[in-house]
């Protein structure tokens, strides 16, 4: 859970009428969302939590100098001036292989057979590639070694080389990658797969991170029917669900979906208290608007009259479009930040990207919660029309410095959603944009 109970700020000094801005409204989710407490996980556990410490290289990489081709660990100068007219002949004293103990010593006039990875041996200043040498077969170069099971004996006999090497050749230098006391990873660190395999490199098994956010995402309409089920008379499929719990996974949550909930205030009720054990943040869709069956209202707006002090969801109008409709606060005893957004598909997802991503993201404990912005000149074939007094955000395409509308400004086009990979913003106090002008852009999927 949470590091301390969210309260619900907003609802404490603003009326009922108050129309709240974009920022006024992320701004009172910001300052309510808590990092979640720090854990220690193991490696594969820890992918893509966020790290909450600096990493030490406690040893280096690598921690010995080794070869980096299959070849042959040799002495500069016994090497020296070799061709293919006149080769240098070596004795092959042994094999080093990756993993192996006790190395051999390579004197003058004598070379180790080597593998890519095993140590350079004691005397030995540089590796030649075995494509330079005759393999030990005397018949010319050779484009690679037989395996040991197969020709034994190539790890003795003599060995001609018939090129020469500088000193260090094909040789990857101890602490080359990175060094004992150097800062490996920094704290903030989104940890991927690459840092996982450095971590592991430098021998850490475990890790101190903010785990994932746990957030559950219900759904709410007595219309709404699962996909692959058959469609009865004023039913539709429900998209949100599915749609907002992907985009939670793609802000770095756990996420878990659960099925529509009908127009019912106690099942709804019912169904969040079950679901409050495996959440670190709600997120219901639907129900929130001013018609007598948006039971999201009915059954939380006064929650915080049976939950313990300082729950509650405040219920909103924003001065934006889509998503005028908004809900707010904390539920159960552990004061769980719930996020009612609309129901329409447009609006609900809009909804997410400006307020429920940045709190994942801050449940994470990152510093950058937002979407990156830009500049860009829109490309339409007309002036963009926006209500007065709402940011209006509309779905668009951006490339090259240019963004292009998709579909209108209905809040049920999820068809030109699922082609937008921008948000196009129009300001509070703008009614009219001309093609041409520089708009700022969300850009999404970033």
């Amino acid at each position: 859970m949470s590091s301390a109970a969210p309260h619900v700020t907003g609802q404490d000094h603003v009326g009922p009428d108050h129309l709240w801005s974009v920022d006024e409204h992320l701004e009172d989710i910001l300052a309510t969302v808590r990092p979640l407490e720090p854990i220690e996980l193991h490696l594969l556990d820890a992918q893509g939590c966020v790290l909450v410490e600096d990493i030490t290289v406690p040893v280096s990489l690598p921690p010995f100098d080794n070869s980096s081709m299959d070849g042959y660990a040799v002495r500069v100068a016994d090497v020296a001036g070799a061709s293919e007219e006149f080769p240098a002949a070596l004795e092959v004293v042994g094999d080093v292989a990756a993993g192996q103990a006790e190395l051999l010593h390579v004197g003058p006039g004598q070379a180790a057979r080597i593998m890519t990875g095993a140590p350079l041996p004691p005397g030995a200043e540089t590796v030649v590639p075995v494509e330079w040498t005759d393999g030990g077969l005397g018949e010319g170069p050779v484009r690679g070694m037989r395996a040991r099971s197969l020709g034994p004996e190539g790890a003795t006999g003599h060995v001609h080389v018939y090129r020469p090497a500088e000193a260090r050749a094909h040789v990857r230098a101890k602490g080359s990658d990175v060094k004992a006391g150097d800062r490996a990873l920094e704290a903030g660190t989104i940890l991927g797969p690459p840092q996982i395999g450095l971590l592991a490199a430098i021998g850490r098994g475990t890790v101190r991170v903010r785990p994932r956010p746990r957030v559950v995402v219900l759904s709410t309409g007595s219309e709404l029917v699962p996909p692959d089920t058959e469609l009865g008379t004023g039913q539709i499929y429900d998209s949100n669900s599915f749609a907002l719990t992907a985009a939670a996974r793609d802000a770095g949550a756990i996420a878990y979906r659960v099925g529509a909930v009908a127009d019912d205030a106690e099942t709804l009720r019912s169904t969040i208290e079950d679901q409050l054990v495996r959440a670190d943040l709600m997120v219901t869709t639907g129900g929130v608007s001013v018609g007598a069956y948006d039971v999201v209202k009915e059954a939380l707006s006064h929650v915080g009259d049976e939950d313990e002090a300082g729950s509650g969801i405040d219920f909103r109008k924003l001065a934006m479009q889509p998503g005028k409709p908004q809900g707010f606060g904390s539920i159960g005893p552990d004061h769980t930040p719930l996020l009612a957004l609309p129901g329409n598909p447009v609006s609900s997802y809009v909804s997410f990207e400006l307020f429920v991503r940045p709190a994942i993201r801050a449940l994470m404990g990152l510093p950058d919660v937002h979407r990156p912005t830009t500049r860009a000149t829109l490309a339409a074939d007309k002036a963009l029309t926006s209500p007065k007094g709402r940011r209006q955000f509309l779905r668009g395409t951006y490339a090259d410095g240019k963004v292009t509308p998709v579909g209108g400004a209905g809040s049920h086009l999820v068809a030109a959603l699922a082609h937008a990979d921008a948000l196009i913003t129009v300001p509070e106090d703008t009614e009219s944009v001309e093609p041409g002008t520089e708009v700022d852009v969300v850009l999404l999927g970033r």
